[in-house]
């Protein structure tokens, strides 16, 4: 089974005076601008990177949840932060490192046990498997 969806972008001048929009096949995003300014100088809007970080928090966060249902147990709360690094380096710009930040609630568990699932669902997101990039993970049960 295969599972499509899309996403576009649109571009038009330059790098830093030009202005591009995004948008998602499911319609959640729908032309909604970035550019220079909104990845490189915190201007409003979104960029590629947060946009990775909100894909990675996603599919990280699902994951888990299965994870812990397969462990018999079912999280109350789960919060996930991602931080994606973009570093300039000598041919140009890459992202270097992804770091979840998980805050969860699992009657039941133990930090030894939710750490060892957390890392279960940090290796094994599919989004986490497109990444050369270092990903890291601090997980607080709480």
């Amino acid at each position: 089974m295969t599972i499509k969806k899309s996403a576009s972008a649109q571009w038009s001048g330059g790098l830093k005076d030009g202005k591009g929009s995004i948008s998602t096949q499911s319609g959640a995003l729908s032309n909604q601008p970035y550019g220079f300014n909104t990845r490189f100088e915190d201007k409003p809007g979104t960029n590629p990177e947060e946009l990775i970080g909100a894909a990675h928090a996603g599919c990280f966060t699902m994951a888990l949840s299965m994870i812990l249902g397969e462990a018999g147990l079912t999280a109350t709360s789960l919060e996930t932060k991602a931080t994606v690094s973009l570093d300039k380096t000598e041919s140009g710009f890459e992202i270097s490192k992804i770091h979840l930040d998980l805050k969860g609630s699992v009657p039941g568990a133990d930090q030894t046990k939710f750490e060892e699932l957390a890392t279960k669902a940090k290796n094994g997101c599919p989004v986490s498997q497109l990444f050369k990039a270092e990903i890291t993970l601090t997980a607080t049960l709480g």
